[in-house]
């Protein structure tokens, strides 16, 4: 799957998941960069086949509607939608 690396503050591991054309995606991107939080992110709607399925799979374990934006944190933890104040609670900014 192709992931991309913004370099910043470790957080633990932060994964967006985003549409290429979702304005509420870019947002979240947005904050997080402002926050000067590390994080990966991909858009989902660029991948193909497989890489597509897999990360749609990814998604929906945390979030069964299948939405974006999805955010992971650890692994454990999730954020649906662009959430700021959420957001900069769960980096305790």
């Amino acid at each position: 799957m192709v992931v991309e690396h913004v370099n910043g503050k470790n957080k633990g591991k932060v994964m967006l998941y985003a549409l290429s054309t979702c304005g509420w995606c870019a947002k979240t991107k947005d904050l997080l960069r402002e926050l000067g939080i590390a994080f990966d992110y991909t858009f989902v709607d660029l991948l193909e086949g497989m890489e597509q399925n897999e990360a749609m799979d990814q998604v929906e374990k945390f979030n069964q509607s299948g939405s974006f934006p999805t955010l992971v944190i650890d692994n454990r933890k999730s954020i649906v939608g662009f959430r700021e104040k959420e957001i900069r609670e769960a980096f305790g900014a």
